[in-house]
């Protein structure tokens, strides 16, 4: 799972500044192994993780293996990945947006919408990306508009002309 991307060096010592794709800096200081993307191969290289800190808006992270500034520059805009069996439990109600893509959308009154086939990080919401018979539509992704889910569908009460306007 996508986590963020290092933005720089952080020091002289090999630790990393990395921008949290959540904006929460917290988020990534309880993971032991990382996956780094190398920018050249876009390759994924497991690191174990010797410390972390959240400092202002990033996480300040210390790689076995990356003790220099110098080698913490070469990982400048790696993406930040971390294995699906490491991800924290999740309370009951609670979901990975991961989890969402493949299932089908559907109105409460039937309809089906179509596939969900990604997602868009908004700026006030995630954005569904659903698509069916080749019309795409984009559906925010906000607790009002989510009735139910399960495991193969998810059914949505959507204002008035929100998919007529994505034609």
């Amino acid at each position: 799972m996508l986590l963020g991307r290092v933005n720089g060096a952080h020091g002289i010592k090999g630790e990393l500044k990395i921008r949290p794709y959540s904006g929460e800096p917290q988020s990534l200081l309880g993971y032991k192994c990382l996956l780094l993307t190398d920018g050249a191969t876009s390759e994924s290289v497991a690191w174990n993780v010797e410390q972390a800190r959240a400092h202002k808006s990033w996480a300040v992270i210390k790689l076995a293996g990356c003790d220099n500034r110098d080698r913490a520059e070469q990982l400048y805009r790696a993406e930040v990945f971390v294995r699906a069996d490491e991800l924290p439990e999740l309370d009951e109600g609670e979901f990975y947006l991961r989890e969402l893509e493949g299932r089908a959308v559907r109105t409460v009154d039937g309809h089906v919408v179509g596939t969900i086939t990604g997602l868009l990080a908004g700026g006030a919401q995630d954005i569904l990306q659903v698509e069916n018979s080749g019309q795409e539509y984009l559906i925010p992704l906000v607790p009002e508009f989510i009735v139910a889910m399960d495991a193969d569908a998810v059914t949505v009460s959507l204002p008035p002309g929100l998919l007529e306007i994505n034609t």
